[in-house]
Parts: structure tokens; C-alpha cells; sequence
């Protein structure tokens, strides 16, 4: 051996010894913090023992608080572990690193029979994958990953839908309690308890409580007319019939809102229910003086029938209907009726860069800007918000988001007439404003309850039909601990809670959140980008949404990934390439949610195929090195 031979072993050799001194030390500083911080969390675990995923968390929250890129550099160029996949086990991963560097420094040094890699890494893992089956059933074919689908208004009585979706690869069914009510989702359950049992595969259920969403109010309406739309493909041929509830349910409002989620809804006579039948045809005439026919297709309850019309149509309200028969007594029929009654289609309120919006109480309609005939403003719009007295906890200055952040506004002055606010971001064609869309105010604290009056009840049908609960603008521990006190109310501490992280100041709260809840109470944890990005902006979203996986890998707690996944294809069956590696990066997540849309069978089908590529590459964010085809 030469000198330099000898300098450099000599060299690498205290290189290896100081870091053994700086990751043992790390080590030490790492079980100091995470005591200290556990401390105030130990009246939440049973005879305040904590279990293995709050000890890793907080374990995993001490390392983060050091800037460790040097030392990952200086472990890196020594061959070792530069800790940048610690997340499911930060202590066995240390350990594994100081074991090693004992080995190579110390010729005296036995280590223990026991891999700590082994012991503790796997078991991280394992830790993570049982409590994904425990919240969404065994995986699905050779997919790790779950998939979560929102279920459209149809679902209630389309069973072939659901059969598909589940036969496509769907193991978890979304109903949002934000659209539709107990009789929808009542047939929803049963199609889906139904295919289950038909298919052999599980399908969770489950329920989203609406919580606190802020939206617009009405807006004032214009001409009684509804279109009735049907589906066409690219050449314009009709696939599919457009379809109305005809009700006697005269406490159920009609519903004409142009982008409404829930199915359009109009009151018929009860003579006139009493004579349909499954096969019955109504005759009318439209807006456009054309002949038109809705078709009876079956009862959705004893109150509806849901009909279908095979051409567009533009209903008017209280028009003539002429029943054409068979009737439910099987005679012939040409007996005429009048619809019922209903609201027409809300104003357009268009709003570009720099214009203004009054946003007043929610009594008050929402109008388009009046302008006098010179083209000067002589009221600016207005739309309502349904949180009451809103005004009184915002500030001059303050940012206003509205729609999934599709418009942005600041607030400009406030009155007795409510907050004038003065848009500052928006397309360049505008934005047009409708009712029932998200209003977001990130820098106000609104104080709000954890949950509202249709919250609770919502939660007493959730609590005897859905396998989890989804917490909406969930924000602290104390929210949590409401929710779960509700839940032991209704004798269901069992249910599993998905908590939402909506807010800024959720995130800020997550690891509270986290380790306040899981040593007693089942927990998953979905990132709602949409939200999210309102409050963050979208280039931190990129950011928190990493942190978000890697804080919840630490807990061992289920992600759902949530928010637009390939959303071109499942409302326009259009196939976008930005959101293919969007829906890549979604496999590191235990859960991958759809929105619902008339193409959303095209879009689980992509989503399942890349997920099962992906995770021969990628598990988390440790790169599987599979052989490559070159």
C-alpha cells in the first residue's frame, strides 16, 4: 500500500467517524424533540401509551426541523443512506446508517442480530398498508392504489353504472351531501350494496359532509324556461336522452340553475301522477313551438317519476301536457294537464379585470351591473353570500376568491349594503358569476362551527349507511374532537373520518390534527387541491402537497388525492398530457378521487392503467428500478 493509499483510508476514515458522531447526535436531538412535543398528546392514547405511527411522526416532525442537505450530501458521497426515504421510520433508518458507519469505524463493534432497517423500515410500510385496507377494502387487481369516484344524481337509479364503475376498478363511491338528499342517496347505496354482492369486490361508501361552504346566493331570474338536454356524440347524433323528476312533492323546489348538480325537478298535478306508468308519454309543445314527448322510465320513489326527453327541448313552465297513454290502468289516453310552475334561468352576471361586485347578504338577488346610457356605471353587480353578516369580520385590503378561484378580488370598502370588492384576476373573456359557487376568504377568520345544522343531520343518515365520514374545512383538533363527539352521540366511534384539509390554516394545523386523533379514532387525510390551491396559490400547492404526503407517510395515515384528476376526460372525454403526470404523481397517494362526468368510465379505466405502470417504478417516492425495455 502507498502513502497516499494511506493518507486517503486515513481520511475516509474520519470522514466516516464525524459522521458517525453528527448522525448519532442527530439521533439524540430527534428523541429529545419528539418526547417533548408528545407530551401534550398523551391523555389521547389508551393508558397513555403512544403506538408506533404517533412515536414515528413525531420522530419524523424533529428531523424536518434541522436542515439535513449537507449531511445528505456528505452520506451520499460516502455510499450510505442520505435519509431521503426515512418517512415511513425515521429511527430505523438512522440506526441502519449508524450500524453501518459502527462497522466500518470500529473493528471491535458486534452489532445485534437484529437488521433495524428490516425491523423497523418494513414495518412502517406494513403500518401504512393496513390501515389503507382497514379504511378502503383489499385492493383491486394489481392495483395498490385505491381509486374514490363522486357519484352523479344518476347513480341513484342507473345500476349499470355503478356495476361498471366498480367492474372498471372503483373501491371507494363519494356521495357529496352538498347535492341531492337522503331518497338519491338511499337508491345510490343500494345499487352499490347490490353490485357488490353481484360482483364479489368491496366498495366503500363514502359520505361527505358539506360543511361550512361558503357560496353565492341566488341569482334574480329570467324567463320560466327549462332546457331539457341530451347527450351527443362528436358528429352530433343523440346517445343519450336528456332526463327531468316529474314529483307531487310540491315541498320540493324546482330546480333551473344552469350548471345544477342535482337533476332538474318540476311538480306535475296528482291526477296527473296517479294515471303514469313505466312506458307512459307526454306530449307538449316547447319555447319553439316544436312537438315534443317526455318518456315515463321508471319511479324513483312514490312521490317521482323520472321521464326522459330523446330530443332537446325547452320546457315551459305550466305548459300543456297531453297524456298519451298507455296509463297505469292500461287504457288509451289524450287527457290534457299543465305542468307545474317554476323559476327561469338566472341572469347573466359577467365580471372582467378591474370591475366591481357588491357582495351582499344573501336576501338580496344577485343582478348583473346596471349601466345608463352612456355606458356609465350606475350600479355595480351584486351577488349574495350565504354566510350571514360576513361584512362584519372582513377587512379592507383583504383578498376574495370566488368559484375554485376562478375570479380574485380584494376588498375595496364596506357598507350597510355589504363588502364592495374590485376583481383583480380573471380570464381575459371574464368570468361569469352563478349561484352555489365557492367563496373563499383566506385571511379572515370567519369563526365559524365545525359543522352546520344540515351537517348533523346529514350525519345521522351517514352513521347508519357509510363506511367513513368526510370532514369538510376540518381546521383544528378541537374540530375533530367535535366531529368525534358527535359520532359516540349516534353510537358510531367506529366510523372513520376523512379529514379534508381545505384551508391554510389546516395545513399549519395537520400535525395537531394528526397526532391528536389517530391513538384514538380511525383516520385518513384528503388534500383537496382545489381549495387549497384558492388559499395557497398554485405554485406553493405544488409544494405543500409533497409535504402533505411525506407528513402522512410518517403517521402511517392513508391519503386521499383529490381534486380535477384527469378531469378533461371524465367531463369532456378529452385526453389531456399535463394531466396523465398529474395522475402519475397521484400514485405515491393510498386514494385517487374522480369527479363525476358523463365520460368518467373512460377516465377510471386511464387513471387504473397508470397507476399499474406507475407503481412498477415508483412506491412513494422510492424509485423501483424495474429493467427497462431499451
Amino acid at each position: 500500500m502507498t502513502i497516499n493509499q494511506l493518507i486517503n483510508n486515513d481520511i475516509y476514515d474520519d470522514t466516516l467517524k464525524q459522521l458517525l458522531v453528527d448522525v448519532s447526535g442527530l439521533r439524540a436531538e430527534i428523541t429529545a424533540s419528539s418526547s417533548q412535543r408528545l407530551e401534550k398528546y398523551q391523555t389521547y392514547y389508551r393508558s397513555g401509551v403512544f403506538n408506533k405511527s404517533a412515536l414515528n411522526l413525531a420522530h419524523y416532525l424533529a428531523l424536518r426541523q434541522f436542515d439535513l442537505r449537507h449531511l445528505q450530501d456528505r452520506l451520499a458521497q460516502a455510499g450510505l443512506s442520505s435519509l431521503g426515504r426515512s418517512e415511513a421510520s425515521v429511527l430505523s433508518t438512522l440506526e441502519a446508517v449508524i450500524d453501518v458507519l459502527k462497522r466500518a469505524t470500529d473493528g471491535r463493534y458486534l452489532p445485534n442480530d437484529k437488521n433495524p432497517s428490516e425491523s423497523g423500515f418494513n414495518r412502517g410500510l406494513q403500518l401504512l398498508d393496513q390501515h389503507s385496507i382497514e379504511l378502503f377494502g383489499p385492493f383491486h387487481g394489481n392495483s395498490k392504489v385505491h381509486v374514490m369516484v363522486t357519484l352523479a344524481t344518476e347513480a341513484a337509479w342507473d345500476y349499470g353504472l355503478i356495476l361498471a364503475l366498480l367492474e372498471k376498478g372503483m373501491t371507494c363511491a363519494r356521495i357529496n351531501c352538498a347535492h341531492d338528499d337522503p331518497v338519491l342517496w338511499r337508491g345510490m347505496i343500494r345499487n352499490i350494496r347490490r353490485a357488490e354482492t353481484e360482483t364479489g369486490k368491496i366498495c366503500r361508501i363514502l359520505m361527505d359532509l358539506a360543511g361550512h361552504k361558503i357560496r353565492t346566493g341566488a341569482i334574480a331570474l329570467g324567463a320560466a324556461i327549462h332546457h331539457v338536454k341530451v347527450k351527443r356524440d362528436v358528429y352530433g347524433k343523440v346517445v343519450a336522452p336528456g332526463h327531468l323528476i316529474l314529483t307531487t312533492n310540491t315541498d320540493k323546489k324546482p330546480e333551473n340553475a344552469a350548471d345544477s348538480a342535482a337533476l332538474f325537478s318540476v311538480p306535475i298535478p296528482e291526477a296527473l301522477h296517479k294515471r303514469l306508468g313505466i312506458g307512459s308519454c307526454l306530449g307538449f309543445i316547447d319555447a319553439r313551438y316544436k312537438q315534443r314527448y317526455l318518456q315515463v322510465e321508471q319511479a324513483i320513489s312514490a312521490a317521482e317519476w323520472l321521464a326522459s326527453c330523446n330530443q332537446s327541448s325547452y320546457l315551459v313552465s305550466g305548459c300543456e301536457l297531453t297524456l298519451l297513454g298507455p296509463g297505469q290502468d292500461g287504457a288509451e289516453s289524450a287527457d290534457k294537464f299543465n305542468l307545474g310552475t317554476f323559476a327561469g334561468v338566472p341572469l347573466e352576471i359577467r365580471l372582467f379585470k378591474n370591475d366591481l361586485l357588491l357582495l351582499t347578504e344573501n336576501d338580496v338577488a344577485g343582478m348583473p351591473a346596471e349601466y345608463d346610457d352612456h355606458g356609465a356605471m350606475v350600479r355595480p353587480a351584486q351577488i349574495g353570500c350565504t354566510l350571514s353578516s360576513f361584512s362584519t369580520k372582513l377587512k379592507i385590503g383583504q383578498p376574495v376568491w370566488i368559484d375554485d378561484g376562478k375570479l380574485g378580488a380584494v376588498v375595496e370598502s364596506i357598507s350597510e349594503a355589504g363588502a364592495l370588492l374590485r376583481v383583480t384576476q380573471v380570464r381575459s373573456n371574464g368570468v361569469r358569476i352563478q349561484s352555489d359557487k365557492g367563496i373563499n376568504f383566506p385571511e379572515t377568520n370567519l369563526e365559524l362551527s365545525p359543522l352546520s345544522e344540515k351537517d348533523l343531520t346529514d350525519l345521522d343518515f351517514a352513521c347508519t349507511h357509510a363506511d367513513l365520514i368526510g370532514f369538510s374545512f376540518v381546521e383544528t383538533l378541537a374540530d375533530m374532537d367535535y366531529l368525534m363527539s358527535e359520532l359516540a352521540k349516534r353510537n358510531a366511534t367506529e366510523l372513520p373520518i376523512i379529514a379534508k384539509i381545505e384551508t391554510n390554516t389546516a395545513l399549519k394545523n395537520l400535525p395537531d390534527i394528526i397526532l391528536g386523533t389517530i391513538g384514538r379514532h380511525s383516520l385518513g387525510i384528503m388534500i383537496a387541491r382545489g381549495d387549497l390551491a384558492v388559499e395557497l396559490g398554485s405554485a406553493r400547492l405544488a409544494e405543500v402537497q409533497e409535504e402533505l404526503l411525506w407528513l402522512c407517510e410518517a403517521a402511517h395515515v392513508p391519503v386521499i388525492w383529490a381534486t380535477q384528476v384527469l378531469e378533461s376526460i371524465a367531463k369532456k372525454g378529452v385526453r389531456s398530457r399535463p394531466e396523465f403526470t398529474d395522475a402519475a404523481m397521484a400514485v405515491r397517494a393510498e386514494c385517487v378521487m374522480l369527479n363525476k362526468g358523463p365520460y368518467i368510465l373512460d377516465a377510471i379505466e386511464a387513471l387504473v392503467n397508470v397507476m399499474i405502470r406507475m407503481q412498477e417504478h415508483q412506491r412513494k417516492k422510492f424509485s423501483r428500478l424495474r429493467a427497462l425495455h431499451w
